[in-house]
C-alpha cells in the first residue's frame, strides 16, 4: 500500500511539473510576443479611490465619461491619441473633475500617459498577453481600490461588454498594425481562453 502511494505521489508531482513546465514556456512565449506588439498599441487603466461599492460604481461611471469625450478624438494613429491626451490632459482632468464633483465625490482625477505592466486578457477570442505597454492612466482619489483596464487603440474600450466577440472593425484595425504571424498568435480557441488565463493569473501581476 505504501508503494502504491509513493508511486501515485511521483506520478501526481511529475504531472504538476509538466503542467507548470508548460505554462511557463506559454508565459515567456507571451512576453516576447507583448514585447513586439505593445508599440503599436495604447491601453487604458483606471483605479478606484477604494474597494467600498460606491468608488467601484464611480469607477465605472467616470471610465465611460472619459471614453465617450476621447471618442471625438480625431487621431488615426497611437501616437496621434497619445500626443492628443498628453497636449488636453488638464481639459480632459477638468471635465472628469466636473463629473466627479456632479457625482458628490471629494476626491478628483489625475490623468497621465505612462507605462504599466498589464494581466493576459481576453477579448472574445481574442486574447493579449500580459507584458508591459504604454497606457493612459486615470487614478481616482487614493487610487487604492480594484482597477479596470481595456485597449484604447485600436479602441477595443468601446466593445459592448455584454457582447463576447469583437466587431470585425475593431479586429481589422488590430490586424492592420501587426504582422500576420502576430495577429494569428492573439487568437485563441475559445474553449481553452478560460483555463488558459486560470493557469496563468499564478503569474500575472495586477498593476
Amino acid at each position: 500500500m505504501m508503494k502504491y502511494q509513493k508511486s501515485l505521489l511521483t506520478s501526481a508531482s511529475c504531472f504538476l511539473l509538466a503542467i507548470l513546465c508548460l505554462v511557463l514556456w506559454g508565459y515567456q512565449k507571451d512576453r516576447g510576443l507583448a514585447e513586439r506588439i505593445a508599440p503599436d498599441i495604447l491601453r487604458f487603466h483606471i483605479l478606484a479611490n477604494s474597494n467600498s461599492a460606491r468608488d467601484q460604481q464611480i469607477k465605472t461611471d467616470t471610465k465611460s465619461f472619459i471614453l465617450k469625450t476621447l471618442q471625438s478624438c480625431p487621431a488615426l494613429s497611437k501616437e496621434e491619441l497619445s500626443s492628443y491626451i498628453i497636449s488636453h490632459r488638464e481639459t480632459l482632468e477638468n471635465q472628469t473633475n466636473a463629473y466627479l464633483a456632479q457625482k458628490g465625490c471629494s476626491y478628483q482625477a489625475v490623468i497621465r500617459v505612462t507605462k504599466a505592466y498589464f494581466p493576459t486578457k481576453a477579448y472574445g477570442d481574442l486574447v493579449l498577453p500580459c507584458g508591459t505597454y504604454d497606457t493612459v492612466q486615470v487614478q481616482l482619489g487614493q487610487a487604492r481600490g480594484r482597477n479596470w483596464w481595456c485597449v484604447l487603440y485600436p479602441r477595443l474600450c468601446y466593445v459592448d461588454a455584454t457582447h463576447s466577440i469583437l466587431p470585425e472593425s475593431s479586429r481589422q484595425e488590430l490586424k492592420l498594425l501587426l504582422s500576420d504571424e502576430d495577429y494569428t498568435k492573439l487568437l485563441d480557441d475559445p474553449a481553452r481562453i478560460h483555463i488558459r488565463l486560470k493557469l496563468l493569473q499564478f503569474f500575472d501581476h495586477t498593476p
